[in-house]
């Protein structure tokens, strides 16, 4: 839907020279002009108006001198610095652009009618006076000369597989007349054909076409030959083809001129010679003659050059040139430029610009050029209220198409509404004024302007039917009071006020341009008046207009921007200047401009031709292929085929950058602003104070999305103005999460709850509102508010807030209309965290004892259906059971699928039982065991054997204690069987508590046995009570188990007090190193032989023992920290290597820092990416496995660090049992035992405490300083800085082990040593 729009014109007359044009090429380094006439060829600057170089066809005999010489053919050659030209006396010249030489190539005898140079400028095709074609090279070497006519077709031909004659084949509808039919005669071309051949090349240039009259028949042939002059196809015969030929560059497509009966149509071929499709020109059958076809260089646009057959009241021609697009198989006529009669204003050379792919070259008989540059644009309407109808103009020769978004979307080549005028339309602006940005004036091809506003507003048209979309209607027209000396002498057209128009035309210099303000005329109302005019030092390019501000901004060519200052008496012209008063220029010219403002300042937006988005000088992005500014947001398309949305006054210019930057990886799956859309999306408009967006494809269909950040900004909006009912269908219609309006502002929502059940109204809609409630907050998860949004809080109730919604809604239905919303109340109870499904079945059951006779109101069975549509109709059926009330349980159980064989005896049985026992069988049914057990206690004697086994099978036996006196004989059973229980579970000490308190003391004896609990295994023992000889029987079993688990001491005390035996009660004191104990029974029972037969032997083997384990710690102590230290200094080397290599912004430096365990030499390799899904177990598993000591390992230096903190920790808690052994060594005498142990031992902690600050130094897990020194350079020390900024990553290695503190206030050395 864009229309092609005039971005300047360059017209130049100083060129004179003799003659008439004939043909011209333009230098595609240079873009100058190459133009020859009869008598000369000339190398022309339009811009400059300077001829460049120049010489004399006619002077060395190329041309004839009285000027009937013509020259067939133009060439620029870049690779040879030359113009190549040929004339109709069969020369073919070169003109050396340096030396302004001519040299005559080549001459063919017979004569040249035309000439055309491939694309690739490798090949050239000469078209001789004999109807022939010869190929040569570009340095004209003949290749190969062929006759333009050939009888056969060529090598494409069509093979007949030759079913059939045409007489017995099936014709449709035609009937069988269509096999008698003759074939109809070609008609000879038209009168007005120059006869002469016409070539043309496909754009790879590998094959090319040539249009020529037929000998046989008159008429002409298309015939498409190859690269190596091969014929490939001929074309079939076509009544009425004319001269006119040029191929598409794309290579699809040859164009071509076709004269029906009644039409003048565009016909297109294939290379096989057969048409494939046309579109008709807005012309009666002999209004006009097409002298040229030309397609500009990216096959967009193409160019039908007309001319008047017959002469007008002055007995001249007008002549034409029309620009055509395609969009959705429907061809456009875009623009159509007028030349008048003037036989000197007449073009004679038209071509496109090779370099420029919208530039187009005009050069007129009397040697004016003029240079047309065209740009791509949408005509859109400008409002920003919800009065403006999102309207967009399209441009189609006479008609303006014009497709209203607000009401409806009409796919193009169809709109709401068209337009007729009497004139082709040239350009079309909407109304800039507030309020009536839905009017629109159109420029026609004749000068006019007419102005379309809207009339007045029927729902329903005449025939009944109603009418969406309103058509403009043609108030006034005016005719501008502009020297309209050229085609489009008044461009960039902008309707600022109901009677101000904005042009901009040609100024006094090339290189100017003139504002032109436009007022209706007091004395002529039909005319525009120039009000005033400001001079514009550079060619404007591109106006624009902001809504909110009024602003006017320029464009000049080399992208310098201007404000115009209009809303005065003297309009003026000043830089584009920011907040801090510096120019802003665009660094290049933008083909669309937009007004928009960021973060409170306006900005100039600008989108080149290589898809650069820039804001005044700053890029904002690089891949953008369009944008829109509405309201407050800027809409963006990229070629990675996504669409931005924006909101421009959240957000900084370098903010803008940044969001457009980011890609939407995984990390913006939930990000509002980015949408993926087809690949090649353009934005065609979005719809003001809508959701809405208008996207066009490659080929021309439309296509609306909802961007979600219109979507979520609209939704605010409703919900901050309590416009619930609004949201609620925009949500519902897009799919939005119905938790937003909760939690958007949970505190406003709950506070105006009666509102939102008042305009929602439906009872469905609120049931729809609850059954999507989630725990989840969307405005944190889904829909996340954006930074600089204010954060609604959170109500303070500890209740989740499902239960808080779920809860309000239904106390103020219930309040309200309770029989209204019945269902609305049950959905409430039912999507609860909890389901109160009893509480809905209540109330089910309520409503059919007393039926509501209000009217409207829900019968229990429609309540019961919608129930059973909520809850799964079994899970139901369990609660309605649960609730012991069996009429409900029928009236469920009616409704679900289940068989009456199933559920009615099953109903009846429980209706025979007991109360409490029929409770307990449906608890047990349900799998309530609790509940069972509850009810089935009250059930008497006889079904205490039930409750027994369900305890024991369910486990409930600290329900079942609860449920029974202490002084209850079930109480008894009931301990014993969990005490059962609790040994299986190796809990056998509290069974034996269960035991003893309940009155069975030799099974508590026996547990108590078991978990070595000897104090209550005495206590029992002497409380039941045993023989001496079976408790000293029982001491020593005790004591034999608590040898075994090193409690000596306990054990030493059961065989002195209860078994009577001090001497193995000594023993095992010994044992135990308690050896002021063991000194205490040896004196206390007199047996002082037991001192010097076992406690002097232990005391040295002990001493032995303990000197043998501290050298051996030391040892391993020492070593571990000797590598500790090697470890260390080669991590530092290889990160200062690797700072050295890849400078201070290498990202693997801070792993070879002191707080890593990553090595360059290591062999080992370790991978953490699937530890994190295993368990617990394994984690801890794979933690100690990376902790190995083996050297090189990749965690090495915390497992030397961890091994080095254990050996402190064991030997610091040795400082006790070493004071005792001290004191017993010195008391028996043997002093240099001690005095060896207390040395080493005090040796081993003074090497250890020594060694803690090297180990564990200052600062190892916090951020190290800067490292300087000798081995620094200024990248390790630059890095270091940088590392101190910079957040610790998220390590995961094994944390490094603290350092262990030793108690070096525990005494425990004898004075009495050395």
């Amino acid at each position: 839907m864009r229309n092609l729009k005039l971005l300047k014109s360059l017209r130049s007359s100083e060129l004179q020279g003799p003659g008439s044009p004939q043909c011209f090429s333009v230098r595609a380094d240079t873009g100058s002009l190459l133009i020859a006439s009869q008598y000369s060829i000339t190398e022309y600057d339009p811009r400059t108006g300077q001829v460049v170089s120049e010489a004399s066809l006619t002077a060395d005999g190329f041309l004839p001198e009285d000027g009937s010489g013509v020259v067939v053919g133009l060439q620029d050659l870049a690779e040879l610095e030359s113009a190549c030209l040929a004339t109709a006396g069969g020369d073919v010249v070169l003109f050396n652009l340096n030396t302004c030489q001519l040299e005559c190539v080549g001459s063919v005898d017979r004569g040249l009618t035309s000439m055309s140079w491939s694309p690739d400028e490798e090949l050239v095709i000469l078209t001789t006076g004999q109807e022939t074609i010869i190929m040569m090279t570009k340095d004209f070497e003949p290749i190969t000369e062929v006759g333009i006519h050939q009888d056969d077709f060529g090598e494409g031909k069509f093979i007949t597989v030759g079913w059939g004659k045409k007489e017995t084949q099936f014709h449709g509808s035609e009937g069988k007349q269509a096999a008698q039919r003759k074939i109809q005669e070609v008609q000879p071309a038209v009168s007005w054909d120059d006869r002469r051949p016409r070539v043309t090349w496909r754009g790879d240039g590998q094959l090319f076409a040539v249009s020529a009259i037929c000998p046989q028949t008159g008429a002409r042939k298309v015939r498409v030959w190859n690269r190596e002059g091969v014929l490939q196809a001929t074309s079939e015969p076509i009544n009425g083809l004319e001269q006119a030929l040029c191929w598409k560059p794309s290579g699809s497509l040859i164009a071509s001129t076709q004269r029906h009966p009644n039409k003048h149509s565009v016909v297109f071929m294939e290379k096989n010679g057969l048409l494939h499709g046309d579109f008709a020109l807005p012309l009666s059958k002999d209004q006009a003659k097409v002298r040229e076809l030309l397609w500009n260089s990216d096959s967009a646009v193409l160019v039908v050059w007309l001319e008047d057959m017959s002469a007008g009241e002055d007995g001249q021609v007008n002549t034409y040139i029309q620009l055509w697009t395609v969009a959705n198989y429907h061809w456009y006529l875009k623009q159509s430029l007028e030349f008048g009669p003037d036989p000197q204003k007449v073009p004679v050379c038209v071509c496109w610009d090779p370099e420029c792919s919208l530039r187009l070259h005009v050069v007129t008989r009397s040697w004016t050029s003029i240079t047309y540059d065209w740009g791509w644009t949408t005509e859109r309407s400008t409002g920003l209220d919800a009065t403006d109808n999102a309207s967009v103009a399209v441009i189609d020769g006479e008609k303006i198409l014009v497709t209203t978004f607000r009401q409806c979307v009409v796919p193009p080549p169809m709109c709401s509404f068209e337009l007729q005028l009497k004139s082709p339309v040239n350009q079309v602006t909407f109304l800039c004024q507030p309020e009536g940005t839905n009017q629109l004036a159109a420029f026609t091809a004749d000068g006019q302007i007419s102005i379309y506003t809207q009339g007045e507003k029927s729902n329903k048209s005449a025939d009944g039917f109603r009418v969406v979309s309103h058509p403009l209607i043609l108030q006034k027209s005016f005719r501008p009071a502009v020297l309209q000396d050229v085609p489009l002498a008044l461009r960039q057209l902008l309707w600022l006020q109901d009677e101000l128009f904005l042009g901009v035309s040609p100024g006094l210099l090339p290189t100017s341009s003139t504002l032109l303000m436009l007022r209706p005329s007091q004395d002529a109302g039909d005319t525009l008046t120039v009000r005033s005019e400001v001079e514009v030092d550079g060619v404007v390019v591109s106006v624009v207009h902001s809504s909110q501000t009024g602003t006017v901004a320029l464009q000049l060519e080399d992208g310098r921007i201007r404000k115009l200052i209009w809303d005065c008496q003297e309009p003026s012209v000043e830089d584009w200047r920011d907040s801090s008063g510096c120019s802003i220029n665009f660094p290049v010219p933008c083909v669309q401009m937009a007004l928009c403002s960021i973060s409170g300042e306006e900005y100039l937006l600008g989108l080149t031709e290589r898809s650069h988005l820039y804001a005044g000088d700053s890029e904002l992005a690089s891949s953008v292929s369009s944008f829109a500014i509405c309201n407050d947001f800027l809409l963006v398309t990229t070629h990675s085929h996504t669409c931005r949305c924006l909101q421009l006054s959240t957000l900084t210019v370098k903010g803008l950058q940044a969001a457009l930057a980011s890609d939407g990886g995984q990390n913006d799956q939930n990000d509002e602003t980015l949408r993926r859309v087809e690949r090649g999306s353009r934005i065609v408009t979005v719809v003001p104070q809508d959701t809405r967006v208008i996207l066009q494809m490659p080929r021309g269909n439309l296509e609306t999305i909802h961007h979600r950040a219109l979507v979520l900004a609209q939704l605010r909006k409703w919900l901050d103005s309590l416009k619930f009912r609004d949201a609620f269908e925009c949500m519902r219609k897009l799919r939005i999460n119905l938790n937003f309006i909760y939690d958007h502002n949970p505190k406003a929502f709950l506070e105006n709850i009666e509102t939102f059940i008042k305009q929602l109204s439906s009872i469905n809609h609120i049931n729809l509102f609850l059954t999507e409630l989630k725990e989840e907050d969307t405005t944190g998860s889904m829909y996340p508010r954006s930074e600089s949004s204010p954060v609604q809080p959170q109500p303070a109730s500890k209740q989740k807030k499902v239960d808080v919604v779920c809860d309000a809604l239904r106390s103020v239905m219930e309040s309200m209309d309770p029989n209204k919303f019945c269902l609305s109340i049950l959905t409430a109870h039912v999507k609860k965290t909890v389901p109160e499904l009893e509480i809905a079945l209540q109330k089910v059951h309520e409503l059919r004892e007393n039926p509501p006779k209000a009217p409207g109101a829900v019968s229990a069975e429609e309540a019961l259906k919608y129930l059973l549509f909520l809850v799964n109709v079994n899970d139901l059926y369990d609660y309605s059971l649960g609730t012991y009330d069996f009429d409900l349980v029928l009236m469920v159980a009616e409704k679900s699928q289940k068989d009456p064989k199933e559920y009615l005896p099953f109903l009846n049985m429980l209706k025979s039982l007991e109360p409490n026992y029929q409770r307990y069988t449906i608890d047990k049914h349900l799998k309530r065991y609790r509940k069972a057990l509850h009810h089935i206690s009250k059930c008497g004697e006889e079904h205490f054997p039930e409750a027994l086994q369900l305890v024991k099978e369910q486990k409930l036996y600290s329900e079942a204690l609860r449920l029974y006196t202490a002084d209850n004989a079930h109480y008894k059973t009931l301990s014993c069987a969990y005490a059962e229980h609790l040994v299986e579970q190796q809990q056998a000490e509290q069974a034996g508590l269960l035991l003893w308190r309940c009155g069975e003391p030799a099974r508590a004896l026996q547990a108590f046995a078991t978990s070595s609990s000897w104090r209550n295994a005495i206590c029992v023992a002497q409380q039941i009570p045993l023989p001496p000889d079976q408790l000293a029987l029982l001491a020593r079993d005790l004591a034999e188990k608590l040898n075994e688990q090193r409690r000596y001491s306990e054990a030493a005390l059961l065989l002195d007090q209860y078994a009577k035996d001090c001497e193995e009660a000594i023993l095992a004191l010994i044992t135990g190193a308690s050896w002021e104990e063991a000194l205490r029974l040896i004196y206390m029972h007199n047996r002082q032989d037991i001192t010097e037969t076992n406690l002097k032997p232990a005391i040295l083997e002990a001493v032995n023992t303990q000197t043998s384990f501290l050298e051996a710690q030391v040892g391993t102590f020492t070593r571990h920290k000797t590598r500790l230290a090697v470890v260390r200094e080669q991590k530092e080397k290889a990160r200062l290597d690797m700072l050295d290599e890849d400078g201070p912004d290498c990202a693997d430096a801070e792993l070879y820092s002191e707080a890593s365990s990553v090595m360059t030499n290591s062999k080992y390799s370790h991978s953490n990416s699937r530890i994190s899904s295993r368990s617990s177990k394994n984690r801890r598993k794979a933690e100690r496995k990376k902790l190995s000591l083996k050297e090189g390992s990749p965690m090495e230096d915390r497992a030397l660090m961890f091994a080095l903190a254990e050996i402190i920790t064991t030997v610091d808690k040795m400082r006790e049992e070493v004071h005792n052994l001290l004191k017993v060594l010195v008391l028996f005498q043997f002093d240099k035992q001690a005095e060896k142990l207390q040395l080493s031992y005090d040796e081993a902690l003074q090497v250890m405490e020594a060694a803690v600050p090297e180990v564990w130094p200052e600062g190892l897990q916090t951020s190290q300083a800067p490292l300087t020194g000798p081995n620094s350079t200024a990248n390790s020390i630059m890095a270091s800085f940088q590392q101190q900024q910079r957040p610790a990553a998220s390590q995961q290695d094994a944390e490094v082990p603290t350092a262990p503190k030793m108690r070096n206030g525990v005494r425990w050395k004898l004075s009495v040593l050395k």
